[in-house]
């Protein structure tokens, strides 16, 4: 009876021990993932993204070529910065040479700046002397530009001891070989001399 007693333990204890290794309920299996879930969306917005980038990198450069690439001079005009140059050869007086340049939907040279005077001085002939839009028709040393713009005093040119009389109403551009430079020299404005005419390019 004895045994008997120590069997049935025994088998239960074994029993009860195999059933604690099993997970009840049972454990559901496990769903497959894919480490990164795909984003339909996501070509889409970059394909917009690089559309409108090229875009506006087209705009750009459609600008920055018509500015640089696109201005022009008439033929025979000479290009610096944002003008156009003429230099004629037939001599007149400064009121002819300021008609000449108006036929031609210009004006008389009006100089603003040393950069632009330089590129002047290289263009011209030192054995001829050329009319600019200076003028003071009243005798009264109160220089006017035929474009209207402000004479600034800074920015002249003339050569030393320049202006002198007061009946000496025009200027024109002159080559001194004694100082071996360019400058202005107020004349009066029924001489005969070259001229030089200035306009704005042309923008397409």
């Amino acid at each position: 009876m004895t045994s008997e007693t120590t069997y049935a333990e025994l088998s239960f204890k074994n029993e009860s021990k195999s059933s604690s290794t099993k997970s009840w309920p049972p454990a559901a299996p496990k769903e497959k993932t894919s480490p990164h879930k795909s984003n339909p969306s996501f070509p889409k917005l970059l394909f917009a993204s690089l559309l409108v980038l090229l875009l506006l990198l087209a705009i750009s450069f459609f600008i920055t070529f018509i500015k640089k690439d696109w201005s022009c001079c008439p033929k025979a005009w000479k290009s610096f910065s944002s003008n156009c140059y003429f230099i004629s050869t037939i001599i007149r007086n400064w009121t002819e040479s300021e008609r000449n340049c108006s036929e031609m939907k210009a004006h008389l040279l009006v100089i603003n700046t040393k950069d632009e005077q330089d590129f002047i001085f290289q263009n011209l002939d030192t054995y001829s002397a050329y009319y600019i839009g200076l003028s003071d028709p009243k005798g009264k040393r109160d220089w006017k530009w035929v474009d209207q713009t402000p004479y600034n005093e800074s920015v002249t040119f003339w050569h030393s001891g320049e202006p002198r009389n007061l009946d000496e109403g025009c200027v024109k551009l002159h080559f001194r070989y004694l100082t071996r430079k360019w400058g202005w020299n107020n004349v009066p404005c029924n001489g005969h001399h070259k001229s030089m005419c200035k306009v704005m390019k042309i923008y397409l």
